[in-house]
């Protein structure tokens, strides 16, 4: 009877030394981090679908029974972020587009053309005093400049009696210009950083070519930019469709025709009664949709950019 046993355990042992315990560790160590990671994502989605009662009743990541399941809150969701998500795509795609191209030029003018370096230094020092200048900083001027220094409701006062547009929408106009100059350089330091690694070759045999500053830079530097396009876009665009202090600033009131998803999504199911968590859920991924497509279009080119930067 004891012989079986025996040889069960002699062939235990003989596995043994044969596994890779540093896989086996590694394993586990990217299944805790990937459970770590993807549970809140779960549990708001979960939450999303679940009624009011189903939410007290149930723990927060468990599905909703069928007595618990519902689309209402999804609805009221889009319904009430649908003008915000509007907005938002409004200041943020034109602003993202603006601010990786002007990123861009102002590399490759940094770094790739020769126009002095003492004069050069100098402009990436200012460019470099830019990245490090902290929102609440700049909050009360910039307050200040757009509404009594450069009043964009009065100055483009004929586009705001357009029947589609309100005077409101001046401060989407201003949050878009802004946003897109106080991205320029962090932007211009991630090109410029992707560029120093290009070869001088191609841009030297240009040159002797004939070819100018603005023809090399779009029919060499700009087709093998497009690696690091792809990083600055995704970064430039989730960093300004999330972002909320400029917005509360320059805007002021989720109620206003020209509030951002943020700030809509920030007042979103509260009320005297209490917090509708299953709401402000749906509405939080509602919101995240914008940016989990432009990561899904963009992560071929995310991943070379960054093996390239690299």
């Amino acid at each position: 009877m004891s012989k079986p046993t025996q040889t069960r355990a002699e062939n235990v042992a003989r596995m043994l030394p044969e596994l890779n315990y540093w896989r086996i560790a590694l394993a586990l160590v990217i299944t805790f981090f990937f459970a770590f990671f993807i549970a809140p994502i779960w549990t708001g989605l979960v939450t999303s679908f679940k009624t009011g009662a189903a939410v007290t009743a149930t723990t927060p990541f468990v599905p909703p029974g069928p007595g618990g399941f519902t689309l209402e809150k999804w609805g009221r969701a889009i319904d009430h972020l649908s003008t915000g998500f509007i907005n938002s795509l409004i200041m943020t795609v034109p602003s993202t587009v603006v601010t990786v191209f002007l990123g861009s030029t102002a590399a490759y003018g940094l770094t790739l053309v020769d126009w002095g370096k003492r004069a050069q230094f100098a402009v990436l020092v200012l460019f470099l005093v830019g990245i490090f200048i902290p929102y609440q900083a700049v909050l009360v001027p910039l307050s200040d400049f757009w509404i009594n220094i450069f009043p964009l409701v009065e100055v483009l006062a004929p586009v705001w009696e357009l029947e589609f547009m309100e005077p409101a929408h001046a401060r989407l106009l201003s949050l878009t210009i802004t946003h897109v100059v106080y991205g320029i350089p962090l932007c211009m330091l991630l090109f410029r950083g992707y560029y120093l690694t290009l070869s001088d070759e191609l841009v030297e045999a240009a040159k002797i070519d004939g070819a100018s500053i603005t023809t090399i830079y779009r029919r060499i530097i700009l087709p093998l930019s497009k690696p690091m396009i792809g990083v600055v876009f995704i970064y430039q665009f989730t960093a300004i469709w999330n972002e909320f202090l400029f917005s509360l600033t320059l805007i002021g009131s989720s109620s206003s025709p020209a509030a951002t998803v943020t700030l809509v999504l920030s007042g979103l199911g509260t009320d005297l009664s209490g917090i509708d968590f299953g709401l402000r859920m749906a509405g939080a991924l509602f919101a995240a949709l914008p940016t989990l497509i432009i990561y899904a279009l963009f992560a071929e080119q995310f991943a070379k950019g960054l093996a390239a930067d690299n």
